[in-house]
């Protein structure tokens, strides 16, 4: 993954959204989930400083609320550290699922909207400021690696086009 971050700048790539964790990832066995848990910590330890120093902001989307505090504070911690570059942005996805991140974007734009008193009804632009990428451009390509054929409930609503 660092080489593929080394290189984004060097190719005219700003934006880049790799696909770490998915929801439907807590199906695996509870090793394999520790294990993956596991990694994200030490990956976010030792490589922190280096993502800061080569200018990337990174940002973490997907459902906070079943993973551990720790790890939670981690990311926070490397978001905070990183928000104010502007080199390569970094967008992982973590506890991730298209389906979930409609799901959510809905129910953040319901709630607003019964808070707000609106009766407008919901449109494409108001649905995308509360998807877990507002402020992301949508996709130019989409790498699906391992050799599947399918887009695996990533990007759903942004890979449209």
């Amino acid at each position: 993954m660092r080489e593929v971050v080394e290189a984004c700048p060097g190719l005219g790539v700003k934006y880049l959204t790799i696909f770490a964790f998915s929801t439907e990832n807590w199906k695996r066995t509870q090793a394999e989930v520790a294990g993956l848990m596991s990694l994200f910590r030490r990956y976010i330890t030792r490589e922190a400083r280096a993502l800061y120093e080569a200018g990337v902001c990174v940002r973490f989307i997907g459902d906070r609320v079943r993973l551990e505090k720790s790890l939670i504070k981690m990311m926070d911690d490397l978001e905070a550290m990183t928000k104010d570059n502007t080199r390569v942005h970094l967008t992982v996805a973590l506890n991730y699922g298209g389906r979930t991140e409609l799901v959510d974007a809905f129910n953040r734009l319901l709630k607003e909207h019964d808070q707000n008193g609106h009766s407008d009804l919901i449109t494409e632009q108001m649905l995308e400021q509360h998807l877990y990428t507002s402020g992301i451009p949508d996709p130019d390509l989409l790498i699906r690696t391992s050799g599947e054929m399918r887009v695996s409930n990533f990007l759903l609503w942004q890979i449209a086009y």
